[in-house]
């Protein structure tokens, strides 16, 4: 597979099969995306790596949790900025219409779509999860930094026939992910991300968001 058919394949897969994913082929994945730039080579990447039993016993923690706090332990950072303007609301807010239409779930029914976004508590059934984590000192930069690791993450698992959904609504899990994972005070949580092979009989995973034409966001100055 080229860059670019990975790049047009890739999509934030919400069912995966429970096919396992080869440990040696995640240690693989992280190992070759480490080339991603930084600034001054900071690196500014951790990753904890979640499968089998640890994975498990993780999942059943958050779902013994949810139902007392369905809300979460809340955010360190914004998720979204507040107050959305155009075209950034509507974007966001056709994407979750598209969303549960796969799933014929409507906006009426609360009970369904917070049923389905509880899915993010268990990676959407995928084999194995990431977590993604940043020293409290790094700024903005570097939160780029680690953004273009986890793109490199992302199609270097679509090279090798593999799925991914980034879940930055871990965040809203922070304490529980710190605690479980051993995090020390400097390491904040940035967000998790399912990796697993993609179920392909499931409707969830027919959703191919939109993009803008490139007119709407390229100027070139020639």
């Amino acid at each position: 597979m080229n860059v670019t058919d990975a790049v047009r394949s890739r999509m934030s897969c919400r069912a995966f099969l429970d096919t396992p994913v080869p440990l040696g082929t995640l240690r693989e994945i992280l190992d070759i995306a480490k080339q991603a730039p930084s600034g001054g080579n900071l690196q500014p990447w951790q990753v904890h790596v979640l499968a089998g039993q640890a994975l498990r016993e993780f999942v059943g923690l958050i779902r013994s949790k949810l139902p007392s706090q369905p809300q979460g332990e809340g955010t360190e950072y914004a998720v979204y900025p507040a107050n959305l303007k155009e075209p950034y609301r509507s974007r966001r807010y056709q994407c979750g219409e598209d969303l549960y239409a796969t799933i014929a779930v409507g906006r009426e029914d609360k009970l369904r779509r917070l049923a389905q976004f509880a899915r993010n508590y268990e990676f959407f059934g995928a084999p194995a999860a990431m977590f993604f984590v940043i020293d409290r000192i790094m700024g903005a930069d570097q939160w780029a930094d680690v953004g273009m690791f986890m793109q490199n993450v992302m199609l270097l698992a679509r090279e090798r026939d593999l799925h991914t959904c980034p879940q930055e609504s871990w965040a809203s899990w922070h304490r529980s992910v710190t605690e479980f994972l051993g995090l020390p005070p400097e390491h904040m949580l940035f967000c998790g991300m399912a990796i697993g092979y993609r179920d392909d009989s499931a409707p969830i995973n027919r959703l191919r968001t939109a993009r803008a034409p490139l007119e709407e966001f390229a100027r070139f100055h020639i």
